[in-house]
């Protein structure tokens, strides 16, 4: 799914940083003489962390991706498996595409 919004991902410094940076802007607003200083320091800011957004949604797609090559895998193996090991590789399937079900909702976390 392509975004034409940046997802963002703030460290927990990022984000006191910009709230302090944002009420020192609004006060400066206020009294109409706002420092460039502060609003570069927040589109700063914003950069760092749209491009930790989107390094983090490649990996999900990525990881998505995997689990989905791991799936199939696990599916061909169960279905050439000898009966006597035709339960090991149902349950390897299944967990396999429980791997896959949890890697598809963080993905759709992320994105939203």
């Amino acid at each position: 799914m392509d975004r034409t919004t940046p997802a963002y991902s703030y460290t927990a410094a990022e984000k006191r940083a910009r709230t302090r940076l944002f009420i020192k802007g609004l006060r400066q607003a206020t009294a109409d003489c706002v420092d460039p200083r502060v609003m570069a320091r927040m589109e700063e800011i914003d950069r760092s962390a749209a491009e930790r957004g989107a390094r983090e949604l490649r990996a999900l797609h990525d990881l998505v991706a995997t689990a989905r090559h791991d799936a199939a895998t696990a599916k061909a193996k169960e279905r050439a498996a000898p009966r006597a090991e035709r339960d090991a590789a149902r349950q390897a399937r299944r967990d396999a595409e429980q791997r896959v079900r949890l890697a598809e909702r963080a993905l759709a976390r992320a994105e939203r």
